[in-house]
């Protein structure tokens, strides 16, 4: 990963952590909390493609899109968030992970083919 994507990174865990503070949020922005509105997120980003044919998931009308784009944004916000309380470095740990699922999953294995790694 790039310094600037380490910085827009940086940015974006800063801004939330403001966000919070103006509001008086950290009261509410516990682990569990997090997690859990960060699983509500991810079911309304579902709900956006929700009996979509796999073509049609493809070839969203404008509303679609910004509605795609709103929920993306909250699973990356409260991801961001949820990271800052728990000091957890994303980029690192995505990285780190990057690297296992390399492990688990080596090409020549599972090359088109979605089973999971103790399935093949």
């Amino acid at each position: 990963m790039s310094a600037t994507n380490n910085d827009s990174l940086e940015l974006l865990k800063l801004a939330m952590r403001q966000f919070t503070q103006e509001r008086e949020w950290e009261q509410f922005h516990s682990p569990k909390n997090l997690s859990m509105a960060l699983a509500g997120e991810t079911a309304e980003l579902l709900d956006c493609f929700r009996w979509l044919t796999e073509e049609q998931s493809y070839q969203l009308d404008n509303k679609q899109m910004f509605a795609v784009k709103d929920e993306l944004a909250d699973v990356l916000l409260f991801t961001v968030r949820l990271a800052d309380k728990l000091n957890v470095d994303l980029l690192s740990a995505a990285q780190q992970k990057i690297a296992k699922n390399a492990e688990r999953y080596p090409v020549e294995k599972v090359k088109g083919n979605a089973k999971k790694y103790n399935q093949y």
